[in-house]
This record gives structure tokens, sequence and C-alpha cells, in this order.
């Protein structure tokens, strides 16, 4: 299995960063101060603060939100975001990952800091005003510190006076900026992993892909850096695969790694088929590098670009696909289950009258939506998954709208378990039964009904008892195309023929994982 490059160790040297000595040797005579390395993620990009000449230390590098850790290093994260930025800890941002603290040592201040690394996610699912018209803004000097404001879901960021310029930008930026001392390191240590995509049972699957996304970029640019050495190549077309594994009912996850990977082993070969032409004046398929497109490898630096690609192309199908379904619930009643990041930002653009959320075991992530979805202000009804059905007829929903794990070649819908009874209960009651997913999400792989992963157990075993008894405790079902009215996506509505060209598009990119 891939084992992530740096985690857990020094990252040497470079024009971008500062490296220091965080070894078994500390000097004795320096001041220990615990201060906190708080990273703010939107989408796939990361908060970046370029110090002002304000601060006592490092000015003119760039760093996250940060600040002293006296206490909780928790609370005293959240007290930084909102001083550096203005966003409030609890209401704007949802926390994601803590990293074990480390020291690092800096000799002409004569301190030794003890970082203790967070992430943060920006929620930017409510009280949206405005569409952002940018993927980063940076800030501008002038006379020392002159901030131009970027909204994030309707939220300004207010830097303070510490800030002489930020933006949102690629994590990945750090390994090329000078930063303050082992920035990269403090994100190494809360950044997505091979195995917390695996064991991540909280989020959609829409959301898991990005992350997956965020290991094959940031992967691929620590790569950059050794490029020419034996099996770099290889080792991020295994980590490719080792993601697609991660997750085998997770259609979105594959769909997208696929195309990173068909799009730099794609740039590989135009770039080779032009250097050769520039050589012999002539196009030829030959000169091609082995180990390119024969191999199912690529070049670390088009790997990169290419994950930064798709991950903008998915996080814009996302929102497409959501604004697809938000102009059927506008001012509905709209009935759910489960967590899914797409039909949350459906519910967000299209203003329902009022929302009815089954709580949706295993798991029972249901509920924490539902309180999402009241803390925005929306009316919200929490049932339980037995009483779902009756609720269908009794509370009276105009749709019930649901997310996707996968959509089949033939249109059966793989979803949260409970997806298929309710689909059922809600055509009895002539309640029109609505899918949104963006098209990442069909199928290519010839998976049938009755093959699908049901993941069981998954979360947990249904009885631990002593009698002879079998457990039928899936975490997914599978809901025939009969019950459902349509299938939403960023192309619009998906008919069954749609849906076999989509898929057949997804095969072709697959292609790379019958190379090496």
């Amino acid at each position: 299995m891939w084992q992530t490059l740096t985690r857990g160790t020094a990252l040497p040297a470079d024009e971008g960063s500062t490296a220091l000595d965080c070894g078994p040797h500390p000097s004795d005579d320096m001041d220990e101060t615990h201060v906190v390395t708080v990273f703010l993620r939107h989408g796939a990009d990361v908060l970046l603060l370029r110090r002002s000449d304000e601060v006592g230390s490092y000015s003119g590098r760039w760093g996250a939100v940060a600040g002293h850790a006296e206490g909780d290093p928790e609370a005293a994260a959240r007290e930084e975001i909102r001083e550096e930025t203005g966003l409030d800890p609890e209401a704007d941002v949802a926390f994601c990952r803590r990293g074990d603290p480390f020291p690092v040592e800096d000799a002409d201040l004569g301190v030794r800091w003890v970082v203790h690394p967070f992430l943060f996610e920006v929620d930017d699912h409510w009280g949206r005003e405005s569409e952002p018209d940018a993927r980063w803004m940076e800030g501008r000097e002038n006379e020392g510190r002159e901030i131009r404001d970027r909204e994030i879901g309707g939220r300004e960021i207010e830097p303070n006076r510490e800030t002489a310029a930020w933006e949102w930008a690629p994590p990945t930026e750090i390994l090329r900026r000078e930063t303050v001392p082992d920035l990269w390191r403090s994100y190494d240590a809360v950044r997505p992993t091979v195995e917390s995509v695996a064991t991540d049972r909280e989020h959609g699957s829409a959301w898991l892909s990005l992350r997956a996304l965020e290991v094959l970029r940031d992967e691929a640019a620590l790569a950059v850096g050794r490029r020419g050495e034996e099996g770099t190549r290889d080792d991020l077309r295994e980590l490719a695969r080792d993601l697609v594994g991660t997750r085998p009912t997770m259609t979105v996850l594959r769909n997208r790694v696929d195309r990173v990977m068909a799009g730099a082993i794609e740039g590989d070969a135009e770039a080779a088929e032009s250097e050769a032409d520039k050589a012999t004046g002539i196009d030829e398929e030959a000169a091609v590098e082995p180990g390119g497109v024969e191999s199912g490898a690529a070049e670390p630096g088009t790997l990169e670009s290419a994950a930064e690609a798709v991950i903008a192309r998915s996080l814009a199908a996302d929102e497409q696909a959501a604004a697809t379904a938000a102009e059927r619930v506008d001012g509905a009643r709209v009935a759910t289950l489960s967590r899914s990041g797409t039909v949350l930002q459906a519910l967000e653009r299209g203003d329902p009258a009022a929302v009815l959320v089954a709580e949706s075991r295993p798991g029972g992530e249901g509920v924490g939506v539902a309180e999402d979805l009241a803390d925005a202000g929306l009316d919200v009804t929490l049932t339980s998954d037995g009483a779902l059905a009756a609720q269908l007829e009794t509370w009276g929903p105009d749709v019930l709208l649901v997310g996707a794990d996968a959509v089949l070649a033939d249109g059966h819908v793989v979803n949260k378990v409970g997806t298929r009874g309710a689909a059922l209960a809600a055509t009895h009651e002539d309640v029109p039964v609505l899918v949104v997913a963006a098209t990442d999400k069909v199928d290519a792989s010839g998976t049938t009904p009755a093959s699908v992963d049901r993941e069981e157990d998954a979360m947990g075993p249904l009885y631990d008892g002593d009698a002879p008894l079998a457990t039928a405790n899936p975490t997914f079902d599978v809901t025939p195309p009969a019950l459902v009215e349509a299938v939403l996506t960023e192309e619009g509505r998906l008919v069954p023929d749609d849906i076999s060209s989509v898929a057949a598009a997804h095969r072709a990119r697959a292609a790379w994982r019958d190379g090496g």
C-alpha cells in the first residue's frame, strides 16, 4: 500500500520554504513558546496570509492563521480565526483535524516554538448572498497595510493589522513560497491521506472525492522535487490505484481519479509528441516516452496540474447539479435522508418551505443534517427511519430529494440504506423522487444491482450477542430506476440513454488502470 511521502518527516530546505532543525537535541537556553497554526480550507484551497511589518517575527513571509496557544490549543485556534479573519469560529467554520504538536527551533530568535497544527473548513453552504466570482483574491500592500476583502458564502474575511496580503490558494503553494518555519510540516500533519479517505464515515462521496484529489495533487507536488528519481512515476500511479480502491462503492471518487490520470497521461503524450515534432519535423506517436501512456504513469508536474483542473471541474459540477435541483425545491416541502453536500447546496439555493429529515441509521448522519438546516433558519422536522414512510403521508412533502453514491449504467441508484424504502413509500404517496448528483457519479465499471458492495457492518455490528442468528446490516441499498422521476446533474436531467453515454466516456478514461 501507498505510504505518504512526508508524514512525520522533515522536508528539505528549498527556495520557497524554510526548514529548521527540529531534532532530538533542543537547546536548553531557549525560551519555549506554544503556538497554533490553523489552516482554513475552502473547496480545496487554504487561506495563506503574508505577515506584515506589525508582527515581531517573520515579516513578509507567508503563513496560515497563527498565534500563541495559552491553555487549550483548540480554544486558542478558534480565537485566532476570529481575530485574523473576522469569521465566527463557531458558526462559520467546522473543525476537521488536529495534528500532533512538534518543536521548531529558531536560533536567531532564541525560541523553541511548539507548533499545534489545526485544520478547519469554511462552511459556505448557508447565508450565501452571491456566487464568488473568483477562486481566490489577493490583498495588496499600500503604505504598510491595505486589504481587499474576499467574500466566502456572503461573509467577509477581514484580516487584522498582522496581515499585509492574503490569498486562497492550493496548499502546494507552500512548497514554492518563502514561508514561516516548517509551514508545510504543519499542513502535512492535518492534510487528507489515503487512510483518512478510507475511514471517513461522516461525509458524502462528493466531499470525499475532493479529499482524494487533494491527496493526489499534494503527493504529485512533492514528487516534482524528485523528478527523475527511479520509481517516482510508478509510485504516483500506485497511489492513484490505492485511492480508487479505498471506497469501492464510491463511483465519483474512482471517476475523478480517472479524470486526473487520463488528463495527465494525455498531457505527457502531447508534450512528448511536441518535442518529437521539434526534433524531427514529423508527428510520431512512437516518440511518446516509455512509462507514460503505455504504463498508466504520468510526470509529477503534469499530474499536479491535472489534479488541480479536475478539482476545479468537480467543484463547478457539484455546484451546477445543485442549481439544477434547486429549481425543483424552491418553496417546496422537501423530504430527504443521509448527508449529501449536493443536496445541502440545492436546499440552500432553493429556499424550501420546510424540510423533513430521516435520522439515517447506521451512522445517524441525518441528525447532524437536521441541526445544520435548523441552525440556518429553515423549518426542519427530524424523524426516525422507521417513521419516515408514514411521515411521507402525514407530513405532506412535495418531493423526496436524495443524493447518490453511484448511478449505475441502467439507471439504478446506489445510496445510503433507507433510500429504496423511502422511494417506495414516496411513490405510493405520489411524491416524486429526485436524485441529484454530478455525472461523475455514473458508474462505468459494469456493476449490476446484484453485485453492488453494500458494505455490511461498515459502521459497526448490528448485534454482538450470543444467539445463533444472522444479521443484515448494509450501509447502502439500490433503488430501481422505475421509482426515480429524474437524475438531476450539471448537464440537466439524465435519461437512460444519456446515462449510458456518460458511462462509456468514464470507461475510456479508466484505461490507465490497465497499464503497468
